[in-house]
């Protein structure tokens, strides 16, 4: 008898860090449910863009706080060397590329439709937090979905996957998801949880799911 599968939709960004948070800790929080004997838990990972006019050339994000936030922050960012260590993240804020996101949504979109979606979206939010990487470039994005497994897109240049992702953009804003509610989790029952969460709270969410289920 298969049992039945619970949903959890999160709607974030790649360049947003309570997005990495949240994302690390939904997917935490689904291991324990699924260990627990709570069932399968499918998460699904809905593209938004914090950004979406960004330039794809790559800019130091530092560089890019100095204008928007002042030097004060960017010192307190780079003394607190401990942001995100509870959550087993390495946070390299210096190291950072700021850019356009789009790009990598559609790499993500792809790798879900051969199952890797998860798998593809943490490899990218390492990429631009821990790595330094510019995830707007073709070249680092072809190299990273080797990593992951994502086979390459049948359309080199990708028009059709570029419609489809932006519907989708705009049906996640439609939804009211802006920048001050990612990451947006919505479950299968309905629940949802907006902005930064603790990992206690998304396993609390899915508990519903296994009484209901």
């Amino acid at each position: 008898m298969t049992s039945h599968v619970r949903r959890a939709e999160i709607a974030l960004d790649l360049a947003c860090v309570r997005c990495y948070l949240g994302f690390t800790r939904l997917t935490r929080a689904v291991r324990h449910h699924r260990a627990d004997g709570g069932g399968a838990v499918a998460v699904a990972v809905r593209p938004f863009q914090a950004e979406p006019e960004a330039p794809s050339a790559g800019e130091p994000l530092f560089e890019v706080w100095r204008r928007t936030r002042g030097e004060a922050f960017v010192r307190q960012v780079a003394s607190d060397t401990s942001f995100g260590t509870a959550d087993g993240l390495e946070l390299r804020f210096e190291r950072a590329l700021f850019t356009n996101t789009f790009e990598a949504h559609r790499l993500v979109a792809r790798a879900a439709r051969q199952g890797l979606g998860e798998r593809m979206a943490e490899r990218l939010f390492r990429a631009y937090f821990t790595d330094g990487l510019l995830i707007s470039d073709r070249t680092t994005l072809a190299r990273l979905s080797a990593e992951a497994g994502v086979a390459a897109a049948a359309d080199a240049h990708g028009t059709a996957d570029a419609a489809a992702l932006r519907a989708e953009l705009g049906r996640v804003r439609a939804l009211g998801v802006h920048v001050g509610s990612v990451p947006y989790v919505r479950f299968g029952d309905g629940t949802v949880l907006e902005g930064e969460q603790p990992e206690t709270a998304y396993r609390a969410a899915l508990t519903p799911l296994t009484r209901a289920g």
